[in-house]
């Protein structure tokens, strides 16, 4: 585990890693965004706590990979007003118009302090867990290459359907998709 802060925002990160990632020629990664609720309080309103799981699993079966954990609650809008978010969603919003509800942009999560992260493993050329474009486009333009996009399709149950729909729908992320 190696820690970071980030300079601009004071925001603390950690780079889990298993085996040498410095000498794969490309590295078997997720960028993960913490959430409280999904990752360690099993929440099913969201895929979360299982896209996590899924990535610490297929690290492991390939012998060495990094998980990337940002301390980027809610898509970047914090604890307290995801937990606002869930009321505004219990009352029929979705997760997009719960947060532009409560004055933010759907999705505030900046990917800059992945560069230094991934700098420090020596790692510049990624297998990328993720169902989003923008993650990709946005590592992307920080200059890491993206060699494959790994589909994690994990997950998805009643009590998520619309959340998973709004993400395809709103944001783009490309679930049943390769």
């Amino acid at each position: 585990m190696h820690g970071f802060e980030d300079a601009d925002t004071g925001q603390e990160h950690v780079a889990l890693v298993l085996g040498n990632v410095a000498d794969e020629e490309v590295a078997l990664c997720r960028i993960h965004s913490e959430c409280l609720t999904g990752d360690c309080l099993f929440s099913m309103r969201c895929d979360c706590g299982s896209q996590l799981k899924f990535a610490m699993r297929a690290i492991s079966e390939h012998g060495s990979g990094v998980i990337l954990y940002l301390r980027q609650e809610g898509r970047g809008i914090g604890l307290i007003n995801k937990i606002r978010a869930y009321e505004l969603q219990d009352r029929g919003a979705d997760t997009v118009e719960a947060n532009e509800k409560l004055g933010f942009d759907a999705d505030l999560r900046d990917y800059t302090v992945c560069k230094s992260m991934f700098l420090h493993l020596q790692v510049s050329k990624l297998r990328l867990m993720t169902n989003n474009p923008v993650k990709v486009q946005a590592l992307s333009k920080l200059g890491l290459e993206i060699t494959e996009r790994v589909p994690i399709e994990t997950g998805q149950n009643d009590h998520n359907a619309r959340y998973l729909a709004t993400k395809a729908g709103k944001l783009g992320h490309l679930l049943g998709k390769r």
